[in-house]
């Protein structure tokens, strides 16, 4: 079993930073795509960035310019740093992976999610 732990989440003015960070463990081999997606109440979740493991980086055109994801393979950690933010990124933020680990399967886990409010 693998489980994605969370942390960073907040509340922060418009305008501010925040930086969130996802650390993996567990029975782990080899980590391949991480991503961050968020979800507010009544919409669906959707996607936030994703980061290869090799460093490919792709983002939703609404966070283009204010967020980085970035990852530590040593630490087996995704981070999201969240810059100008505003009100309309206030969500809970999850993290996601794809773990293959004494088996030859990938499979996808889940975080438990990371609220962030951002005030107007």
């Amino acid at each position: 079993q693998v489980q994605l732990v969370e942390s960073g989440g907040g509340l922060v003015q418009a305008g501010g930073s925040l930086r969130l960070s996802c650390a993996a463990s567990g029975s782990i081999s080899r980590i391949n795509d991480m991503a961050w997606y968020r979800q507010d109440p009544g919409n669906q979740r959707e996607l936030v960035a994703t980061i290869s493991r090799g460093g490919i980086t792709n983002y939703a055109d609404s966070v283009k310019g204010r967020f980085s994801i970035s990852r530590d393979n040593a630490k087996n950690t995704v981070y999201l740093q969240m810059t100008s933010l505003k009100p309309y990124d206030t969500a809970v933020y999850f993290c996601n992976a794809e773990v293959r680990g004494s088996t030859w399967v990938w499979k996808n886990y889940w975080g438990q999610g990371t609220p962030v409010t951002v005030s107007s």
